[in-house]
């Protein structure tokens, strides 16, 4: 099994052999804190854990991330710069064990895998790196104050129990999202329509928000891939969890935070946008894949040669598996919307045979001079922040939307599954920095052959237009902006949040230092 470092190895030494079940990790004796992040192998989870991991190091305390030999590879220049400037972060390679769970070789992250059925294997893989991290956790200094954990690890929980520390759980959603999701699942209002297309309200919010079932998450709406033993496991392991960590701000849905609270009583400290942790150019670069698939002066070139609030960006994410019959109704929309456009378009599923239309098309060629096709990895951060882009076309991933928050742009929104439709909700009802695309159905894992054209390229340039003109959507964007900026700021709301939760994790590990 591989410990190391960006830099070097991380020492570890073979403690005395324990009775099972006996052994109690305690604090060191000058209560240095020591927190092991451990994030969900899939971009919209690890790279808003890689920038918490770094965030926090920024702060004072010693920071581990758990990954593997191949995600590594993703931040690795992002570590090793914070390292050579002093920072105590340090990661822990982990061997994958593909085989074992039956993947095949090199599917470390959920972006890559082959087939959504192999989804229940690659969970299986995660949850096999159980017996590592406690062994790591039992031989490492300084030895860990707490885990914080993406929430669809539940495992992790059973991890701090063990060794007497707190679990923080992190969602990779909104606050919003997290309140939607357990008044629904309390009130069980989704059972009550008669069809998965019949809109209801959401009980018990601050504002209206009309659903239908076939919008919501799996957790609440399960496919064919869905698991009810993972489901409890995680609601059990979320109510034992010391709070939840959010990648938000609090002046951005204060209502929300209020009502989270109510509803669940439990510790919870917003963050973000993690994503401003990022300064400069090379760190927006490399951020989430050190491998990009342009060259980053071309993209700056390209953009460069644009008006300010001109350019439309549009991606639907790593993870999303639309067609290729819809990506080319989507790629005649921003070719017939006549704005300049750079699209991102995801490798692997299916890719080939939108490469194949485009090829046959001349897609490229008629493009010229106006569109950017990016297949593979983009440096979205980068984009967002150059001034000539004047909207961001998203699947509304909360990864994806925090940072068009942040970088002050109205959303034209193409929710695909999981989350994404409540993520709308908050963009276009509650903010109303966004303009619905028409998407109305969120896919399934699994499932993803059934699902053919569900947005006309006539709703694209629909939507583009109402986006791209109007100056009251825009001028809340830029004022939203400022505050998400503004909190991550020193003194800032999120800033001091981070001091908050540091002081608490201090507290906990205090008192187990004085009870020993």
């Amino acid at each position: 099994m591989l410990l190391s470092s960006s830099h070097s190895t991380i020492t570890t030494q073979k403690s005395k052999k324990q009775t099972k079940g006996t052994h109690i990790t305690m604090p060191s004796k000058s209560c240095e804190l020591h927190l092991v992040l451990i994030p969900l192998f899939c971009p919209g989870h690890q790279i808003p854990m890689v920038d918490m991991g770094r965030l926090l190091a920024q702060h004072g305390v010693t920071v581990t991330i758990v990954t593997t030999p191949l995600n590594a590879i993703r931040f690795r220049t992002l570590i090793d710069k914070d390292i050579a400037s002093g920072s105590r972060i340090r990661l822990l390679r982990l061997r994958f064990p593909c085989i074992e769970a039956g993947l095949p070789e090199r599917c470390e992250n959920l972006d890559v895998l082959p087939s959504r059925l192999l989804s229940r294997n690659f969970m299986d893989a995660i949850g096999m790196l159980q017996q590592p991290i406690e062994q790591f956790m039992e031989e490492t200094k300084p030895e860990p104050s707490c885990i914080i954990s993406d929430r669809n690890l539940p495992w992790t929980f059973d991890v701090a129990q063990k060794f007497k520390i707190p679990r923080l759980a992190f969602d990779g959603t909104s606050c919003f999202t997290v309140v939607c999701s357990h008044l629904i699942t309390l009130s069980k209002v989704h059972e009550t329509v008669s069809d998965d297309q019949e809109p209801f309200v959401v009980p018990g919010l601050p504002d209206r928000i009309e659903l239908t079932k076939a919008q919501l998450p799996e957790e609440l709406n399960p496919g064919p891939l869905g698991s009810k033993n993972m489901r409890e496991h995680m609601r059990v392991s979320d109510m034992g969890s010391y709070g939840l960590v959010v990648n938000s701000f609090e002046e951005l849905e204060a209502k929300y935070i209020e009502e989270y609270k109510k509803a669940k009583g439990d510790k919870i400290w917003c963050i973000g946008p993690l994503s401003n942790c990022n300064k400069g150019k090379p760190d927006m670069a490399q951020r989430g894949n050190d491998i990009v698939s342009i060259d980053e002066t071309r993209c700056l070139h390209w953009l460069d040669s644009w008006p300010e609030n001109s350019v439309v960006y549009a991606s639907l994410g790593t993870l999303s598996c639309v067609q290729p019959i819809q990506l080319i109704e989507l790629a005649i929309g921003l070719e017939s919307s006549k704005r300049p456009f750079i699209w991102v378009i995801r490798e692997g599923y299916k890719s080939n045979e939108f490469k194949k239309w485009v090829h046959q098309e001349n897609f490229e060629e008629r493009i010229k001079g106006k569109g950017l096709l990016i297949h593979g990895w983009a440096p979205q951060l980068l984009i967002l922040s150059h001034k000539s882009i004047g909207g961001f076309l998203t699947h509304c991933g909360w990864n994806s939307v925090i940072e068009g928050i942040s970088a002050g742009l109205p959303m034209i929104t193409w929710p695909v599954l999981a989350d994404q439709f409540f993520n709308e909700r908050l963009v276009v009802s509650v903010l109303r920095i966004g303009e619905k695309v028409g998407s109305e159905i969120g896919m399934k894992w699994g499932e993803e052959e059934k699902y053919g054209v569900m947005v006309k390229k006539e709703q694209v340039v629909e939507a583009i237009d109402k986006v791209m003109g109007g100056e009251m959507m825009r001028k809340r964007a830029i004022e939203v902006a400022v505050l998400a900026n503004k909190a991550f700021g020193n003194s800032g709301s999120s800033y001091l949040n981070v001091n908050r939760l540091i002081e608490d994790i201090k507290q906990i590990s205090g008192k187990k230092l004085a009870e020993a």
